[in-house]
C-alpha cells in the first residue's frame, strides 16, 4: 500500500476515518449491523495502488445520526490539522450517508481557502456484506481525489458533488446534487 512509483513521488493521501455504514459489521446473535472493529485498513488493501501512500486516522465510530456540531467540529479539526501537519496532497474522509451532507458543507465553510482536495465518501451497505458499494465508492473517491481541484466534495456511486449541493435521497439510496442529475460538479 505504501509503495513507491519508479516516476517520482508518490501520491500522498490522509483518509480520516469516522465510522458510519462502511465499518459496519453483522452481529448474527442480535441481528444488528454495529460498530466494533475498525475494517478501513482491510478496505484498503483490497485495492491495487501502486503509486500511492496511504496514511490512516481514526478521528472516530461512529453511527454518523450519533453525530452532532460537537463531532462535526472534531472532524473539521482532525481535517485542519491533517492538511498543516501531514504534507499530504490530498484528505479522504469516510463517513456514515445520512449526516455526510452536513459535514460537507461544515468543511467547507471552515475551510473556504483549502489547498487540497477533501473527499467524502461512504456506503449504503457495510463493506463486510454482499453487494456492498464501500470498495466502489472508496476507489471512486481516492481518484476524485487525485484529480480534483482544492475544495470540498463528495464522491458517491460514480459522482462528485461540492459539498454544497450534496443531499441523500433516501428513496434511492444514494447521495446526489440536490441541483440535478446532468449538473457538473
Amino acid at each position: 500500500m505504501d509503495m513507491q512509483s519508479s516516476c517520482g513521488s508518490p501520491f500522498r493521501l490522509s483518509v480520516l476515518a469516522t465510522g458510519g455504514t462502511i465499518e459496519k459489521e453483522y452481529d448474527a446473535h442480535a441481528g444488528t449491523l454495529r460498530l466494533d472493529k475498525p475494517m478501513l485498513r482491510s478496505l484498503l488493501d483490497r485495492l491495487e495502488q501502486p503509486d500511492i501512500r496511504i496514511a490512516v486516522e481514526r478521528v472516530m465510530m461512529l453511527d454518523s445520526l450519533e453525530m452532532g456540531e460537537a463531532e462535526r467540529a472534531t472532524v473539521v479539526a482532525a481535517a485542519r490539522d491533517c492538511i498543516a501537519e501531514h504534507g499530504c496532497d490530498a484528505v479522504l474522509i469516510t463517513h456514515g450517508t445520512d449526516t455526510l451532507a452536513h459535514t460537507a458543507r461544515a468543511l467547507a465553510e471552515a475551510l473556504p481557502d483549502v489547498s487540497l482536495p477533501i473527499v467524502l465518501t461512504g456506503a449504503m451497505r457495510p463493506f463486510r456484506v454482499a453487494d456492498s458499494d464501500a470498495l466502489q465508492n472508496v476507489a471512486q473517491a481516492i481518484m476524485a481525489a487525485r484529480l480534483l481541484a482544492p475544495g470540498v466534495y463528495v464522491a458517491f456511486h460514480g459522482r462528485v458533488i461540492p459539498a454544497a449541493y450534496v443531499v441523500k435521497d433516501y428513496d434511492r439510496l444514494t447521495l446526489v446534487d440536490r441541483r440535478g442529475p446532468n449538473t457538473p460538479g
